[in-house]
């Protein structure tokens, strides 16, 4: 008997139906409602929406072979040859006997159904390149990398479709030969800017002339985009396709990207090629330039392809996420030197955890290895370093930075208020210039806490006495640094100077302000043990300087403590920098002081000097008829 539905009909059946679809039972077992369960084949497997496999990673500098997969999100995501054969498999219509079948003919080994069901529910789900089982959209919400110092807020300016076609109008720059007449090119450029006209001189009638800077402006933004033209050429030139081109903030700055994981299907030369591309076109960029202060005799012109010279070194620097970190990463074949950091410092340490960590490493081949442990050992630390120092100096920094952002917003507001629109503007344009290292030092600072924080959380879990004693440990650390900032130790903030670009900086005033003025007695200094008096805190730098600075002698210690304020002489190039916007609130370095060349008489301090404890007489002389002001004691 079989069962073909419910209803009376099938409870009255005597016999078999004829044909496919049913299943033997009694008439007991119809008669109680003790079915045969039947159980439903599970729902075919189905990749993630947006889900790209480029196939395997050429050139990799690992021993065994990787794959490259990219989800919707843009994440990247390395598979091992077994699991990009199951990804590639799956098409949402076979099952898994189905895809078993594929995947040993193609793999060499047997594969079993049950085995591709525990690939796709405990490796591909989990990384986001299949959808869970019982999900009815295509779209999944899988962990991303948290990487600190990537892209973030990405938005799509130039659309797949349109960088393509940007990028197939630009590949013949690419050919040998262009390459060899722009490099050429190039070289007779810097020999004649920097050698016979003078690079500094375009920047400094920038500097003089408002208008001129925003005009600068907007051509290093447009060297920015034409710079990611030169990776979606590249790419295209070597075969590969190239993705949207957008923007984003990098540690708070405004930055510009291009898609080229497509590359990673390529060769190597290739790869370099597409990370090169970049600075390449910045030199077309700038050629164009020279070309155009030839045409129109505009220097603004050459003050751009100065500029531009800062941002192709700034994106060789390979220790943040640039083009010289991916070309780096190429040469040793391996996309995340970042991720290799821990591992291989690890790998330092001996016992089970280094063994662990030695292992992850010896994935790499030897000279990919070479590469990314001396990168990771330079790399590391110099960044400590930096941080340390950075802490060091934290004070000086906020109110050096908060001191020139007050006068920044005042004098940019009161441009605006006095109907000067142009200086406004370029004001606008530093008050950004200096509120973007600012936010940038918070964001790091919070992001940098709170990885060190939850990285101490995990490593001390079941242990409370390790715990304890690094909680104690970051206490008296933060302890003695609180300590150095409020005792000043730590340097002092700098003392106020003239801007060097008064354009950027409206209603700042260009004039010194007055030096400070050390007191003295009438006769003066005739006991070399007497006290010193001090400018703003700061000692006497030796005890035979005078106690007033004087414009013909003084020594270098007594101009460093007597005149905070004196004039900065500046070098060639210092007047370009003060237009770019600094890429990262790293140490601040002191300028070199020169002694004033008068001191005013006036015996009122000026406000950046310190009123002496003890009483001080006036530096002239008293009238005949009084008598004498008595000399301060000695002992």
């Amino acid at each position: 008997m079989t069962v073909l539905g419910d209803g009376a009909a099938a409870l009255y059946d005597t016999g078999p139906v004829p044909g496919p679809g049913g299943w033997p039972v009694t008439y007991e077992q119809v008669a109680t409602g003790t079915l045969p369960v039947v159980d439903q084949p599970p729902p075919a497997p189905r990749l993630s929406a947006g889900l790209r496999l480029h196939g395997e990673y050429q050139g990799s500098g690992f021993t065994e072979p990787k794959y490259i997969a990219r989800r919707g999100d843009g994440q990247v995501v390395q598979l091992s040859r077994l699991l990009y054969l199951v990804a590639s498999s799956v098409d949402g219509v076979r099952d898994a006997e189905a895809i078993a079948h594929r995947v040993s003919a193609r793999f060499g080994r047997e594969v079993s159904g049950e085995n591709i069901r525990f690939l796709v529910e405990k490796k591909l789900e989990p990384l986001g390149v299949t959808v869970p089982e019982g999900q009815e959209d295509d779209e999944v919400d899988a962990p991303r990398s948290d990487l600190l110092l990537a892209l973030k807020g990405h938005r799509v300016i130039f659309n797949e479709r349109r960088t393509a076609k940007i990028a197939r109008s630009l590949a013949w720059l690419h050919r040998p030969a262009a390459v060899a007449l722009v490099l050429g090119s190039a070289v007779a450029m810097d020999v004649w800017l920097f050698g016979f006209f003078g690079a500094i001189e375009p920047v400094l009638e920038v500097l003089d002339q408002p208008v001129l800077i925003l005009v600068v402006f907007v051509l290093t933004v447009a060297s920015l985009v034409f710079h990611e033209f030169g990776h979606a050429s590249a790419c295209r030139y070597g075969g590969a396709r190239p993705g949207c081109i957008g923007c984003g903030l990098f540690l708070i700055w405004p930055s510009m990207y291009t898609d080229v994981t497509d590359v990673y299907r390529i060769g190597r030369a290739g790869r370099l090629r597409t990370d090169l591309g970049g600075v390449y076109f910045n030199v077309v960029f700038m050629l164009a330039m020279v070309g155009a202060y030839f045409a129109t005799g505009a220097q603004f012109f050459l003050a751009t392809v100065y500029l531009g010279h800062f941002e192709i070194m700034e994106q060789l620097m390979p220790a943040v996420r640039l083009d010289g970190y991916y070309i780096l990463g190429d040469l040793a074949g391996v996309p995340d030197l970042y991720g290799k950091i821990k591992p291989i410092l690890l790998g330092l340490v001996p016992g089970p955890r280094g063994d662990r960590a030695r292992q992850e490493v010896a994935g790499l081949k030897k000279s990919a290895r070479a590469i990314v442990a001396t990168w990771v050992l330079t790399m590391v630390p110099l960044i400590i370093g930096e941080l340390g120092y950075a802490l060091w100096n934290l004070p000086r920094i906020l109110t050096t930075m908060t001191r020139s952002l007050t006068e920044q917003l005042l004098g940019t507001g009161s441009a605006f208020v006095d109907g000067k629109i142009v200086e406004g503007l370029v004001g606008t344009i530093g008050c950004v210039m200096l509120l973007c290292p600012m936010a940038g030092v918070v964001y790091l600072s919070v992001k940098i806490g709170g990885r060190i924080i939850r990285a101490a959380k995990r490593s001390t879990a079941g242990r409370p006495r390790l715990r304890l004693a690094i909680c104690a440990l970051a206490l008296a650390g933060l302890t003695g640094l609180s300590y150095a900032w409020m005792s000043g130790v730590t340097p002092k903030p700098l003392p106020k100077q003239p801007p060097i670009a008064p354009i950027l900086q409206p209603g700042v005033p260009t004039e010194e302000p007055p030096p400070a003025r050390q007191a003295s007695t009438p006769d003066g200094p005739k006991d070399s043990g007497a006290p010193s008096d001090t400018v703003s805190g700061v000692p006497a730098a030796s005890a035979g300087a005078s106690a007033a600075p004087s414009a013909g002698a003084a020594s270098p210690g007594a101009s460093a403590s007597a005149s905070p304020s004196a004039s900065v002489s500046g070098r060639p190039g210092q007047g370009a920098s003060a237009s770019q916007a600094p890429t990262s609130a790293g140490p601040v370095t002191e300028p070199v002081s020169s002694p004033p060349a008068s001191v005013p008489e006036s015996p009122t301090p000026t406000p950046s000097e310190s009123v002496p404890v003890s009483p001080t007489p006036s530096p002239s002389p008293p009238p005949a008829s009084d008598p004498p002001s008595p000399a301060p004691v000695t002992s």
